[in-house]
């Protein structure tokens, strides 16, 4: 890593300080996928404890969420809000293709990734590009960017752009997250209204 670095976003303390409900746990998400309401697996990349608010979220309605964390550390409180954990990096992605497996939708929540400034370029362009592509022949069906955050306008704007003209390209419905994820309800709105739009709920 090189150049100025992104602090991430200093706004994730109202996500990590009371922002998820009552732990749902394993248990509890498994109950959901019995009751016979259809059912959808998201992969979220990055996202912090915004990530997991939305896997908590989905999980309350039935679905199941994977997110990629780089380390073991992230293990436990992936799992306290239901979500299935994949230890990963980003930017290795010919490390993580196992993570796709059986996917629905996947969402690149790197809008407050913290990094040198090659490595965010990297994050928000060649490797968010090979994503895409990998999405492309898999069960993936949605994809979501999160265009907002503390890494740079321009890095993010780009990416936006990218994501729009690959999703296009190769026929994939996706929605771009563009609401800051220092504002709390507003980001948190539009994220859960971009997965259940993906899936076709109005």
């Amino acid at each position: 890593m090189s150049g100025a670095r992104s602090p991430g976003c200093t706004g994730n303390a109202h996500y990590a300080a009371g922002g998820l409900d009552a732990p749902l746990g394993v248990a509890a998400v498994a109950a959901l996928r019995k009751n016979g309401r259809p059912m959808a697996r998201l992969l979220i990349v990055g996202g912090g404890a915004r990530g997991r608010w939305l896997a908590q979220r989905m999980g309350q309605q039935g679905h199941v969420a994977r997110i990629l964390t780089r380390d073991e550390a992230g293990r436990a409180a992936i799992e306290l809000a239901g979500a299935e954990c994949f230890i990963g990096d980003p930017g290795r992605l010919a490390r993580v293709t196992g993570a796709l497996e059986g996917v629905t939708i996947g969402c690149w929540l790197l809008g407050c990734a913290s990094g040198g400034s090659e490595e965010l370029a990297d994050l928000h362009g060649s490797r968010l590009e090979a994503f895409i592509a990998k999405t492309v022949d898999s069960t993936v069906r949605g994809f979501i960017y999160e265009a907002a955050g503390s890494v740079s306008a321009e890095l993010l704007a780009g990416g936006g752009a990218l994501t729009r003209r690959l999703c296009e390209r190769n026929e994939v419905p996706f929605r771009v997250i563009e609401a800051d994820p220092r504002e709390q309800e507003a980001w948190r709105e539009q994220a859960q209204r971009a997965v259940l739009e993906l899936l076709g709920v109005r």
